[in-house]
């Protein structure tokens, strides 16, 4: 388990045409990465809106597979990200589709897999390479990265019960991180929980190890703030 970065910023060098279609897309990519947090063997990109018309002339099936091989938006390897992907024995497949009306038309839903798991995340690229996600496994957030400039994130995953919340905020005050402000989903049908919450300090990767070691924790995920 690794610490990743958070929408790593581009500023104003990037791998083109569009901030829109390839920045933000390679963004996108690089998060369900981190979030996946393993090497994964087959992904699925659901491209709604624009990024299903456009998305080859823009290069935003290349932006997207490249940020999920961890290049950033302004890597040159974007530009000849399939045969990285074919190197890598990384399969994939882009769909144009419908997720319908309620989100943002640069919007894609990526589902990562291999043997041991799989997982389904989708976001939207909103302007000027700025991205914002909105679901991870079903359940709806809303991470942009303004929170992150400033603090670390940690992600959790924990079965639906009694006290799993007080575990999670007291695990962190046995560590004295202080959190900054927190979101918690509920998804009803598979009775689990997923939390977000922006903290002072970065756990370290026994940290993680440990919270993911209580019963009920079904994952923990860190990422860094942005850099200044």
């Amino acid at each position: 388990m690794g610490t990743f970065s958070l929408f790593d910023i581009a500023g104003p060098i990037m791998v083109g045409p569009s901030s829109s279609h390839t920045a933000g897309a390679a963004k996108i990519g690089q998060f369900a990465r981190a979030i996946f947090d393993a090497t994964p063997t087959k992904v699925h990109f659901l491209l709604h809106g624009s990024f299903g018309e456009v998305y080859k002339g823009h290069a935003t099936d290349r932006a997207l597979l490249g940020g999920v091989m961890k290049f950033a938006p302004n890597d040159a390897r974007i530009k000849t990200a399939f045969e990285h992907a074919k190197e890598k024995g990384l399969e994939y497949v882009f769909e144009p589709g419908n997720l319908g009306a309620q989100h943002h038309p640069n919007t894609v839903r990526i589902t990562l897999e291999n043997a041991e798991r799989k997982m389904e995340l989708i976001g939207s690229s909103i302007g000027g390479g700025n991205i914002v996600m909105t679901q991870i496994n079903g359940f709806d957030v809303h991470l942009t990265g303004n929170g992150a400039e400033q603090y670390f994130t940690l992600v959790t995953e924990n079965e639906n019960r009694p006290g799993m919340l007080a575990k999670i905020t007291g695990f962190l005050g046995d560590k004295a991180i202080r959190i900054v402000n927190m979101q918690s989903c509920y998804l009803a049908f598979e009775n689990k929980v997923l939390s977000v919450l922006s903290i002072e300090t970065a756990l370290t990767l026994e940290d993680l190890l440990d919270l993911e070691k209580e019963d009920g924790i079904l994952f923990a995920r860190s990422l860094n703030k942005i850099a200044s």
